[in-house]
């Protein structure tokens, strides 16, 4: 019988800290490297018994990766907001951006009083992303092989173990008070992955081990039924640290988010693979069945509604959510497919399927692939809506496009954001900079996420 085991918990610092895999053989000299910070305390806690005595850093997670964008200072008793000093708070090679209190070390906390104050940075500071990218030599730092082994110039074949990672700086940071007292931050608070679970899947058949994150929802009742979303990584975030598929965009934890959950409460599955899962030559890793024996299990174990089951992935992610519902073409209500392509001719059964979309021209392998595709798709009958989006539109653009092209009620959307319109200023379409970019913003966009919900089988 399948069983979980579940991993033991470090402190939330370490647990952020993703440390290279032992089986790796090279070294990240930075990895231990804080965040030096300075800050300014307000005048009601330099004397006297309100005095401040820890801090905890706070991060957030972003289309693009998880960033520091806070710090919280906690006092020995509470704070009313309105004494905060305008423009009382510095932050060393950061930008402030304001200044609130809370009643504990997460910006959801927000009172007119508390023990608590969050000094929030601006997350576009040079200093607050936390993702490093390594790799030796002979491979972009992107996670794309560079050279031309297999998988046609992708990050490698289906199964392989990729020679490079993705690492997390430590968001320790060190405030300097006015009279010259340094406090460490003690904790890290990282809103939404903190409220994910990890776990391990022992595959009953292969045993083979897989380990997971699972958010299940925070007012779970057994007698009520969940939809859930299975949200599979790109192949640059292949790792052996469970909480790296958390940490690396919005792909898993979007659907996580408290106002996600408001309205459309469901669990979020996102299985942390230590091995390529699909490669460019159209092919997959074990990995396939067990997770899909992964999603049986917890059916099983949860009142999870079995006709509201829900597969989305990028790049590599996509490709596997693609082999997923040609294998098994009655398992997910719905997929939503984000920067990746497969074999034309062995995507003939999606056309049966509910499908969302989502390229960028700017990529030259899922956008090409995707055309390809979604003509095959029409040859065999299904139909297939288009449209070219602009990746730089406001969400009420997002939700007017998206309203035009489910006026056409297919039960496949294709969409293409158009050329450069991903591709934030000053960076290069390059290589990886156009799917990376498209799943930066795909899962941003509320309007199909909420298409997804809407899919029963």
């Amino acid at each position: 019988m399948a069983q979980d085991n579940k991993q033991p918990n470090g402190s939330r610092q370490a647990a952020l800290m993703t440390a290279l895999p032992a089986r790796r053989t090279f070294l990240l000299n930075a990895a231990g490297i804080g965040i030096a910070l300075g800050i300014g305390v307000p005048a009601f806690a330099r004397a006297g018994a309100n005095a401040a005595h820890a801090a905890t850093a706070v991060t957030e997670v972003f289309g693009d990766g998880i960033r520091l964008v806070a710090v919280a200072v906690e006092y020995t008793a509470d704070v009313a907001d309105g004494a905060l000093p305008a423009g009382g708070f510095h932050v060393a090679g950061r930008t402030v951006t304001g200044a609130f209190v809370s009643r504990s070390a997460a910006p959801a906390g927000r009172a007119p009083r508390g023990r608590f104050v969050i000094v929030t940075l601006a997350p576009d500071d040079a200093g607050a992303q936390l993702a490093q990218k390594v790799a030796p030599a002979g491979h972009a730092g992107d996670g794309t092989n560079v050279g031309k082994g297999p998988g046609r110039g992708g990050p490698g074949k289906a199964g392989d173990v990729p020679p490079y990672d993705t690492v997390y700086r430590s968001p320790a940071a060190e405030i300097a008070l006015p009279d010259g007292t340094v406090l460490a931050t003690t904790h890290v608070v990282n809103p939404v992955v903190d409220d994910f679970q990890q776990f391990e899947f022992d595959d009953p058949d292969s045993g083979r081990k897989l380990r997971y994150n699972l958010f299940v929802p925070r007012d779970y009742e057994a007698a009520r039924s969940y939809p859930l979303v299975l949200f599979m990584h790109d192949a640059g975030a292949t790792s052996d640290v469970t909480r790296t598929t958390l940490l690396q965009g919005l792909g898993a934890v979007v659907w996580a988010r408290p106002e996600e959950q408001a309205k459309r409460p469901c669990f979020v599955l996102a299985p942390q693979y230590a091995e390529i899962i699909a490669d460019d030559d159209s092919t997959t890793s074990a990995m396939l069945d067990t997770t899909i024996k992964l999603v049986k299990t917890l059916a099983g174990r949860y009142s999870i509604d079995r006709k509201r089951l829900y597969t989305t992935g990028q790049s590599g992610g996509c490709m596997m959510s693609i082999a997923m519902d040609i294998k098994y073409p009655d398992f997910f209500a719905a997929s939503l497919l984000v920067a990746g392509q497969w074999a034309p001719a062995l995507t003939a059964p999606l056309a049966k399927q509910k499908l969302w979309i989502i390229v960028s021209q700017d990529d030259d392998k899922a956008y090409p692939g995707q055309n390809a595709i979604t003509a095959v798709l029409d040859k065999n009958g299904a139909r297939v809506a288009r449209a070219v989006w602009d990746g730089t539109w406001a969400p009420a653009r997002f939700r007017a496009a998206a309203d035009r092209i489910e006026r056409e009620h297919a039960p496949i959307n294709y969409v293409a954001f158009r050329t450069g319109t991903v591709i934030p200023p000053g960076q290069s379409a390059a290589g990886a900079g156009g799917p990376r970019n498209t799943w930066r913003i795909a899962y941003t966009i509320e309007p199909v996420r909420e298409w997804l919900f809407r899919q029963h089988r």
